[in-house]
């Protein structure tokens, strides 16, 4: 099944005894099956709780998320657990989550495939399959805590791959690697990607989201701001995002230079949209 992922209005509100917090308020997103997307943004900005309700860990408040034909909105936990199992893998950003590390790292990747009670010769080519993809075959018969941390990265991607899932969520996945172990990570997210698999990388360090080609920028909990590349690495033409309410997140140096604040004049042009401060315009200093 394609990996296209779809949310509409998301909401997702946090309750305690006193305190409601509002992890998203609105967000709209669309990424088409194969693409290799990195989902930026600052602390609290609500990137890990999308990847969160992406990855089938907990549901929306309200709105809507598909993830590969499955309507994550209102899930049954068995049918949750199904969808955890075969449609989508995660990668979290602590190693010690992703990992058994007295098990070998052929017998890391078995471990899904024995969740869902692949026979041995399917887990056997699954696991070759798997490690010669992302160039671990060499090391399967090793522990997995005697590999680098590197290694061990590339060893959860492994975990996260081995039942063939649509999509590939993962979570800060170069936090602990050196920019050597961060370049080879993100070469084999982009095979995965050429292969079909949507790939879908949260992280706050600007260096990372040159590595894809789209670059999607969350902030108060919307989508606020996309950056597209012709190629990995290159320079991107950024744009702001309207989201189905009509709703647009100017970005904060823009708001800083014309001294925005509570009302704003829109003024609509034969092509064009002009944003200005209520009392006349303001130029930002020289």
């Amino acid at each position: 099944m394609s990996g296209r992922i779809v949310c509409r209005n998301l909401v997702k509100v946090y309750k305690t005894e006193d305190v409601e917090v509002v992890a998203l308020q609105g967000l709209d997103l669309l990424v088409e099956p194969g693409e290799l997307v990195a989902v930026v943004g600052a602390s609290g900005s609500g990137k890990s709780t999308l990847q969160s309700i992406l990855a089938g860990l907990e549901p929306p408040t309200a709105g809507a998320a598909e993830v590969a034909g499955w309507d994550l909105t209102s899930l049954p936990e068995r049918r949750r657990r199904e969808f955890r199992l075969r449609t989508v893998g995660f990668v979290w950003q602590q190693t010690a989550a992703n990992l058994v590390p007295y098990l070998t790292v052929a017998e890391n990747v078995a471990v899904p495939l024995l969740l869902t009670g692949a026979p041995l010769r399917r887990r056997r080519l699954r696991i070759a399959e798997t490690l010669e993809l992302i160039g671990l075959r060499e090391l399967a018969d090793a522990d997995a805590e005697s590999l680098s941390s590197g290694e061990q990265q590339l060893l959860a991607v492994a975990v996260a791959l081995a039942n063939s899932p649509s999509v590939l969520l993962a979570d800060e996945p170069t936090a602990e690697l050196d920019s050597e172990s961060s370049g080879r990570l993100f070469d084999v997210f982009r095979t995965v990607s050429a292969a079909g698999v949507t790939v879908v990388v949260t992280t706050h360090d600007p260096l990372v989201s040159t590595s894809v080609e789209r670059t999607i920028t969350i902030r108060d909990g919307r989508t606020s701001a996309e950056t597209i590349r012709r190629a990995a690495g290159a320079a991107g033409e950024e744009f702001a995002v309207l989201d189905a309410a009509g709703r647009l997140q100017l970005p904060p140096e823009y708001v800083q230079a014309l001294g925005l604040t509570g009302r704003v004049r829109v003024v609509l042009d034969e092509n064009s949209i002009e944003v200005r401060p209520e009392h006349g315009r303001r130029r930002a200093e020289p």
